[in-house]
């Protein structure tokens, strides 16, 4: 058996903007009833979490411009509020949403996840991110961004000291006890008294501890740095192996991940891993077949869209390069999503940058999953063995038409072959995710 998730890649956004299926996008923006189909949707899938991604920019990159960004409807508002509002129309379905600890002060991120647990009775996560462009960290009154490694090494110090933060009320402090008339007991709640290189904090937290006592910390890295962050502190794992897919990845990846468990003096099963991926579902074979080739050809035509990306990823302006010449040494160069933009540029090696963008384009998710509801989860049940994988991590934009195709044709049909949970043992979020 193993578990669910669904990653909302632009968090509470705007999704195929304009486009088929896309619902009345009008309507949809910025109205939480779609995320709440989503997450009602999920737990009628017997999904674990659905994870909120988050940014604090507009993209201006490519082409020294937020043209491109804005007319495609790149804009996110902030998830953090619309957490409840999901919990409180779902029962046991997690709910993660993203921070970025350059940006958060320890004392309120900690402060703001026991009161998100509390308002969600024990079913929230954060999605911790260090973020990459310049542009962010200049909206939060920095110069420019830290250097990639150092952001890792802050972001050890910055959840280390919102734990402490967490545990300044120890097990029992809450007494509740309205005989004698004491609320909670003073011997058993202390300062932090945290003081580190780049984060301190006194505390004690002025919120009693939330259902799960740490709400479950989510993390997405590839390179050395956020691999070791994720190990040392993450619940679940984010793995996004799409410019480096297949099989063999997969299982390096995900042994790799459980000997950096192990050596941080943690279980190898103390955090799940889930692997991103983007099936195409059809009524048969062909029909599948057929939706990759059009989706393949889509994307690939869409150039200026590639080049966007890339250089929202790297924090370079894509379009400098020449299209019909190979990809100019980027080395040193690029201070973002850094596992991410060094694959793309091994994969790039003997192709023009035209070449390399258009391959790229081909690849959806970590593995290849294509054909019908029974022969996709036929497919995730050998894989999931074939590495003793976690799970997987839905990457879908969340049209209600994916939505159906997933939550009412695939699931289905994994819960039959007992692939996935049938229901939620436990009432937090934590527990349910532990379970097996």
């Amino acid at each position: 058996m193993f578990h669910m998730g669904w990653f909302v890649g632009m968090g509470f956004g705007v999704y195929g903007w304009n486009q088929r299926w896309s619902g009345n996008s009008a309507r949809d923006v910025a109205n939480p009833k779609l995320f709440i189909d989503i997450a009602t949707s999920l737990e009628r899938a017997g999904f674990d979490y659905m994870m909120l991604e988050d940014s604090s920019v507009i993209p201006d990159v490519y082409q020294g411009s937020r043209e491109h960004a804005l007319k495609n409807g790149t804009m996110r508002l902030d998830p953090m509020p619309l957490v409840p509002l999901l919990a409180a129309h779902t029962r046991h379905l997690g709910i993660v949403a993203t921070a970025a600890t350059t940006f958060y002060p320890p004392y309120l991120a900690a402060r703001l996840m026991v009161t998100l647990d509390h308002l969600t009775e024990g079913r929230v996560g954060v999605n911790l991110v260090t973020a990459s462009p310049h542009a962010a960290a200049q909206n939060y009154g920095f110069e420019k961004h830290v250097e990639h490694d150092k952001r890792y090494v802050m972001a050890d110090e910055w959840i280390r000291c919102v734990k402490a933060l967490w545990d300044t009320w120890e097990p029992g402090a809450v007494v509740m006890d309205e005989v004698t008339g004491v609320f909670a007991d003073h011997t058993k709640v202390h300062t932090a008294d945290f003081q580190g290189e780049y984060y301190s904090s006194r505390g004690p937290l002025n919120s009693m501890p939330g259902p799960q006592g740490h709400p479950v910390i989510c993390q997405a890295g590839g390179s050395p740095a956020g691999r070791n962050f994720g190990a040392a502190h993450a619940d679940t794992i984010i793995a996004s192996l799409a410019e480096n897919p297949g099989v063999e990845n997969l299982k390096e990846y995900h042994q790799d991940m459980k000997a950096r468990l192990v050596a941080h003096g943690r279980k190898p099963d103390d955090a799940k891993v889930l692997f991103l991926i983007h099936p195409i579902l059809g009524d048969s074979m062909e029909e599948a077949r057929a939706k990759q080739k059009a989706m393949q050809e889509a994307t690939a035509a869409n150039i200026e869209g590639l080049l966007a990306g890339m250089s929202y990823y790297s924090g370079l302006d894509f379009s400098q390069f020449e299209l019909d010449a190979p990809l100019p040494d980027l080395s040193g160069l690029h201070n973002g999503h850094q596992s991410l933009v060094d694959d793309f540029v091994k994969r790039a090696e003997g192709k023009t940058l035209r070449e390399a963008l258009q391959a790229r384009s081909q690849t959806v998710g970590s593995i290849e999953l294509v054909g019908t509801p029974d022969s996709v989860a036929s497919q995730m049940g050998e894989l999931a063995d074939e590495i003793d994988g976690d799970g997987y991590l839905v990457r879908i934009p969340p049209t209600r038409k994916a939505l159906t195709e997933v939550c009412d044709g695939l699931a289905p049909v994994l819960r039959k072959r007992g692939m996935i949970r049938s229901g939620y043992s436990y009432d937090t979020f934590k527990e349910n995710l532990l379970e097996f």
